[in-house]
This record gives structure tokens, sequence and C-alpha cells, in this order.
């Protein structure tokens, strides 16, 4: 899924919110400045997607997001010849438009992405900075505005499904975790609007469910998943029942192991 291009100006709007752990913010600068591309990696719900929307604000660039999925082809990143009108023409990508704009394009879970798509990055992703399209014989020179930033998550993929050395080596890379409470707990109030004993109630909650690990899941609490959980408590829906749909279910399909992870639930928000 390919979202919309968007730009944010400094001067416009609120720039979308983030909380910085670190010094991810100066070396996304120090990046973009010298022309290089970036690997982000962490877990699902982390701040990873948020974090590029923020910098590509800061920046004042455009934004191209791509959601990665099997399915997903070298093609789709950079374009194809359609039929209209009865004739054919050539629509670019999202990958092409943002290196014709000198825009940011962000590839999310690239590893779920085929194969073939990694190539078409490689030439991009070191000092050549180039875009090579068969199709229709060009070879774009991306201009200096113009940053790759990927993502994947290291815990979740398997051996199969890993980024290669050869093609991980092409990038400077950023370790995302989930915040420290204290931060995660000001996320959350930011995010929603929710009473701060709620949010770090919730925050109590994750760091015990992420505690487990005897139980078959597949991904921890995310952050995003307390800010779906505190909106719905927020709005006066029963605590309980709002952690099992927004922060249980999402997390198993496995009916025993939601049942368990529903006694901690219970030890923090039951009567």
């Amino acid at each position: 899924m390919v979202n919309e291009v968007t730009q944010f100006q400094k001067a416009g709007g609120e720039l979308p919110f983030y909380q910085p752990q670190g010094r991810e913010v100066e070396l996304f600068k120090y990046a973009h400045h010298n022309q290089l591309p970036m690997l982000l990696k962490g877990p699902t719900g982390c701040g990873k997607t948020r974090f590029v929307e923020h910098m590509a604000a800061r920046l004042g660039r455009p934004l191209y997001t791509v959601a990665c999925h099997d399915d997903l082809t070298a093609a789709d990143l950079v374009g194809r010849h359609l039929i209209g009108d009865g004739s054919t023409y050539w629509h670019d990508g999202p990958l092409t438009r943002a290196v014709r704009e000198g825009a940011i394009c962000y590839l999310d879970e690239v590893v779920e992405a085929r194969k073939d798509t990694t190539v078409v990055l490689h030439p991009l992703s070191d000092n050549r900075r180039i875009l090579p399209i068969e199709r229709t014989g060009e070879t774009l020179h991306a201009p200096a505005e113009f940053m790759l930033v990927v993502s994947y998550n290291p815990g979740y993929q398997n051996m199969l499904k890993g980024m290669k050395p050869s093609t991980r080596q092409r990038f400077v890379s950023l370790r995302f975790d989930f915040p420290d409470a204290q931060t995660e707990q000001a996320i959350i109030v930011r995010e929603t609007g929710a009473d701060p004993a709620l949010a770090k109630r919730l925050v109590e909650l994750a760091h015990g469910l992420r505690a487990l690990k005897d139980h078959d899941i597949e991904e921890s609490a995310s952050t995003r998943l307390l800010i779906y959980t505190a909106r719905l408590i927020r709005d006066g829906f029963d605590a309980t029942e709002a952690c099992r749909a927004a922060l249980i279910e999402p997390l198993t399909d496995d009916e025993a192991t939601v049942d368990a992870l529903m006694d901690v639930v219970q030890a923090s928000f039951g009567t």
C-alpha cells in the first residue's frame, strides 16, 4: 500500500509528534545532509514510522511511504507502462517520484518485499545514487535532497526473510525499542489526552506483558496498542474490555494465550 505524498512546511501546521529517546533526530539530519540512506530496526509499534514522518516534516521534504508485502515487486516501486485512451503511457512508481522530486522514500518492513525489490535499491543506496529505469531507458540521478529510508523488525524476521549483509551494510542504522516507562507514559498522554494515572497503569501492564517469555506471542505489546487502548478507556469504554480488544487480541489468535494474558490484565484493571 502506498500513501499519497505528504509535505509539511515548518511555517505551516504542527509537526507530527515524536518524542526523541536519544540522538536519533541529529543522526537523521546528518545522514540526510550527507546523502546517506538509513535503516531503522526495531519492534512493531515502537515509533519508527512516526519518526520518519516527523523528520520529513522537520526537513520540509515530501514523504512517500510504502508498506512492503510479499507481492510488492520492483515495478510497484519504479513504475510500469499502463494502457489508456488507446495507447500506453509510463506511470512512475513512488520510488521514482521520490527521486525526481528530491523527496524522502520510506519502505516500511522492506524485507517483506520480493527479492528483486532489493536489487533496485542497491544503486540508490551507494555512492552512485542512481535509479536505472530499464523500461524507459532512463537513468535518474538522485538530487541531494533525496533520501532512502527502510525499516524492518529483526526480532520477528526469520532467516529466510532477514536482510542480507550486503544490503544492510549500505545503510546508516538506528536501533529502536520501546521507550522507557516515563517517556512512554508521556507519549500516551500527549497522543490521547488520557489521565496520567491511566497512562502509568497501561505502561506497567505493558511491561508485565513484555516480560512474559513462555507464551506464544510473536510481537510484544506495542506503544501503538497502548495508545489505542487509552483512547477507548478515555471515552468511557470498560477498561478490561478495552485492554482485551485493543491490546491482547491483536497479539495472538490462540485462545489459551489470550486467557493467560487477560489474567495479567485482570490483575491490573480487574475489580
